[in-house]
């Protein structure tokens, strides 16, 4: 197909997250000498046409070798087949001359590309939410919403509001494996509905993506008090909105969230199967979107990874800017370890930080519960110097726990025995599929069962790259849906190695 074979081209220069964000939304349909392509908004339109559409051209024209073959773009899903134009609504069609001449985009260093030109005022919404206001004029609150008819628990379940003071851009300590996502986060913080909007943050366990989305939360606060910034988890959500039907307040639950300047909603995984909760934040964020109000949101796996979510939201999860925060590397680890003990008033040996930060590798909240328990039982023994000997004393039992761990040389060899190949064979260059299987289950597990970041898992693995780690975790969760027998594979050795 046309279109897949442009994209392959296109692979090749631009990084996983732009493809995914602007490009793979996009359909194609080729007729006679036109590549039509097929937008699912107004938005990734007016995006792809500005920064995308020359290039797309050159490469279409060398594919086809064919100096004339034209490439429109309009709004359309999958499955529409009609005239280049539907009815009045002509598509955009680009120059060839500015095609020829134009440099390729790279769209991830100009913020000001993710603005959407074509946002419209509030006026055509519900009359119930009155005429609502650009993000940076302000919604007017005095605080939490509160419902005269309910009681105070009622109020807190049905209008959630939860944004912690404490998580700012300044407490949070960057490194290699957050820097995208915390400029992004700063960015929309400075330019809320406009930059990056919807801002996606996904990624494992405790690696700082609520952090994050509380310290955009509170940047727009010091900047405009009056802004109302509601954050609150989606279970909480989901929940509210059952408490709302259950008292009649349904109205009330929707003008409350449909009126703030940020929502921010954290696990957005948990909406998965909440049909009635999915199909009223799917409204709420369209009517937020379509007043240039910021919506911020959590997963711990990409939209289209998370099953049973309408196939509509997915598609306005990526609407926006996708990123990913994965595990810290071990100078990232050491400094957040410095920056906590710092603002205790205490001072950690560089021997020390090194040795929890790498024995503590799978995510922050651990090597922060690593570290309290240091400084717990520093209190209790009425001191302040911490030691080497006195952090293995006070973590040995955790140590114990972990020195029992599954390791990835022990998943390297029972993975190589269940499928009858080489442990060899698992970093070898070979692409077989009798080998790229069982190294992309070995991967997968050693991402679920071992404390190791993705670049250490690769490392391991012929020193393969993190993206490569990455595709295949993915690739298994995938695999293990659809093939009964991977599923199988993946089960046996999983509870083999726990046991």
């Amino acid at each position: 197909m046309l279109w897949s074979d442009c994209l392959k081209l296109l692979e090749n220069d631009l990084p996983d997250q732009e493809l995914n964000t602007w490009l793979r939304t996009l359909h194609g349909q080729e007729h006679d000498d036109t590549l039509l392509l097929l937008a699912p908004n107004d938005y990734v339109l007016k995006h792809v046409s500005s920064y995308y559409l020359d290039r797309i051209v050159i490469l279409v024209r060398r594919i086809k070798k064919n100096d004339s073959f034209q490439v429109r773009i309009q709004i359309g899903s999958a499955d529409y087949v009609a005239p280049m134009a539907i009815g009045t609504e002509q598509p955009h069609i680009v120059d060839p001359a500015m095609a020829a001449a134009a440099p390729f985009p790279n769209s991830l260093q100009q913020p000001s590309e993710f603005v959407n030109p074509n946002m419209h005022t509030g006026a055509s919404l519900s009359n119930n939410l009155g005429q609502s206001q650009p993000f940076n004029q302000g919604y007017q609150t005095t605080g939490r919403h509160v419902n005269p008819g309910l009681t105070t628990a009622e109020n807190q379940v049905i209008f959630a509001n939860n944004l912690n003071p404490s998580l700012t851009f300044d407490n949070f300590v960057e490194g290699k494996s957050n820097q995208l996502a915390r400029a992004s986060a700063i960015q929309v913080g400075e330019n809320p509905g406009t930059s990056y909007n919807p801002l996606f943050i996904f990624g494992g366990v405790g690696l700082g993506k609520t952090h994050l989305m509380h310290a955009i939360g509170n940047h727009i606060k010091a900047h405009n008090p009056e802004a109302n910034v509601v954050y609150l988890h989606s279970e909480r959500f989901v929940n509210g909105m059952v408490a709302a039907l259950r008292h009649n307040k349904i109205e009330e639950f929707k003008n409350y969230y449909r009126s703030v300047d940020a929502l921010l909603i954290d696990d957005i995984q948990f909406f998965a199967n909440k049909t009635r909760s999915m199909e009223e934040f799917f409204h709420t964020f369209n009517v937020l979107l379509e007043c240039q109000k910021q919506i911020i949101m959590t997963g711990d796996r990409l939209p289209r990874e998370v099953e049973n979510l309408d196939d509509r939201l997915q598609s306005r999860l990526v609407w926006g800017l996708t990123v990913e925060v994965e595990p810290p590397d071990v100078e990232t680890r050491v400094a957040i370890l410095r920056k906590k003990v710092e603002h205790m008033g205490l001072d950690i040996p560089n021997e020390v930080a090194f040795f929890i930060a790498r024995r503590f590798r799978s995510n922050i909240r651990d090597l922060e519960g690593a570290l309290l328990r240091v400084l717990a039982i520093l209190r209790l023994r009425n001191t302040t110097t911490i030691t080497l000997d006195f952090v293995q004393d006070a973590l040995r039992d955790q140590l114990a726990v972990m020195d029992k761990m599954v390791t990835i040389e022990s998943i390297k060899k029972l993975v190589a025995e269940h499928f009858n190949i080489r442990v060899a064979d698992l970093d070898s260059k070979s692409r077989a599929r009798s080998i790229t299987r069982p190294r992309q289950m070995a991967m997968a597990l050693s991402k679920e069962l071992t404390n190791h970041s993705l670049p250490e898992i690769g490392e391991k693995f012929g020193g393969r790259d993190h993206t490569t780690v990455l595709h295949a975790c993915r690739k298994v969760r995938e695999l293990i849906q659809s093939d009964s027998r991977l599923e199988e594979a993946h089960r046996i050795l999983s509870r083999t190695l726990r046991s």
